[in-house]
């Protein structure tokens, strides 16, 4: 099952492991470098059937880090090319993750501390829903305007006309882990009483039209995905996995073809009751519920555990991240374990002999 390809629209993973987005704070303005090229293209050599780039900011001020990936403008655009090509020719669909990061924006890196920054020139203000800061310690944003709203739908939009250019076969928005979009959707960061915010239909309006605007632009034979925080284990104050199927409903009927189950990130401190699958539970009830694909992530880590997720109907791909951060053949190696036939390169034949 693992090892089955899977086809959505007009675009087949030749198996059912995605490369989940994993930031490497590593880009000058931006842009892609030989650094991305060899991070994302080892996993394509080592089997991936989707490899998604990391949190891919839609405006400068959307970046979680001044040194994360963007497609604000088309100077992006020709080092993510170079990096789809190779992952093509190595067999891999090719996706960018759309993102913007609202009151979360304007950090450092992990190995600099990842405490808040005073933003650089240009991303004063940083903005979200409603004038609420993360935690202590971070900038108050400003609450955004009906203006400035519509030009953030526009900026997605924008950035996933430059995805076409670079040659991605895959766009997924990201609306989970606290940024902007999920900001927008849990009542716990939007207290706004316009169509904006207050009722569940406003609050999930923004990320609706964001859907609509990108699919206005992204071919109707390749794939969209959402990523959501399907809960943010805060109970019925803030949003719950019954939120996400009822939202997962609506996304199916605008057009997305499946969504990537995470959860947390809304506020600081939560108690999270992490361990192997923790959040695959929600990925099976909203692909029930809702009669949509899922992806299931969050601590998977051998081939039976993914084999099990899969062939139990809990999910229909598994996302790593850390597993193939330590190792970026896990799916040549979970083949083998697995008893499945898959051809690894030609150039290191001799190390599976």
């Amino acid at each position: 099952m693992l090892f089955e390809p899977l086809k959505l629209r007009g675009v087949t993973f030749r198996n059912r492991i995605g490369v989940s987005p994993m930031c490497q704070y590593s880009s000058v303005d931006g842009l892609a470098d030989d650094w991305h090229l060899v991070h994302l293209g080892s996993r394509a050599v080592g089997g991936a059937g989707l490899v998604m780039t990391e949190a891919t900011a839609v405006e400068a001020r959307g970046r979680i880090s001044p040194q994360d990936l963007g497609l604000w403008n088309d100077q992006q655009i020709g080092p993510l090319a170079r990096v789809t090509r190779f992952l093509r020719e190595r067999g891999a669909a090719a996706g960018v993750q759309l993102a913007h990061a609202g009151r979360k924006a304007s950090t450092a890196r992990p190995w600099e501390g990842g405490k808040p920054l005073a933003p650089p020139a240009g991303w004063s203000p940083i903005v979200a829903p409603t004038a609420l800061a993360f935690d202590d310690g971070y900038q108050t944003p400003e609450a955004l305007g009906q203006s400035e709203i519509a030009a953030l739908i526009d900026a997605f939009a924008a950035a996933a006309a430059r995805a076409v250019r670079a040659g991605f076969d895959v766009i997924e928005i990201h609306a989970a882990h606290g940024y902007l979009i999920h900001e927008f959707l849990s009542p716990l960061s939007n207290h706004r009483d316009d169509q904006w915010g207050g009722s569940f239909d406003a609050r999930v309006r923004f990320l609706l039209e964001i859907v609509r605007a990108v699919r206005r632009v992204w071919s109707e034979a390749r794939p969209l995905l959402v990523r959501l925080s399907t809960t943010d284990w805060l109970g019925a104050d803030g949003w719950t996995v019954e939120d996400s199927i009822a939202l997962a409903r609506r996304l199916g009927a605008e057009g997305v073809d499946l969504v990537d189950c995470s959860s947390g990130g809304i506020a600081p401190g939560v108690a999270i009751d992490a361990g192997p699958g923790y959040q695959t539970a929600n990925a099976a009830r909203i692909r029930d519920e809702a009669a949509l694909p899922t992806a299931a992530i969050g601590f998977i880590t051998s081939a039976p555990q993914a084999e099990h997720i899969l062939r139990t109907g809990q999910a229909d791909m598994v996302f790593l991240a850390r597993e193939l951060l330590r190792d970026p053949y896990w799916p040549l190696r979970a083949a083998r374990e697995l008893g499945a036939s898959i051809p690894s390169p030609a150039q290191y034949d001799r190390a599976w002999r």
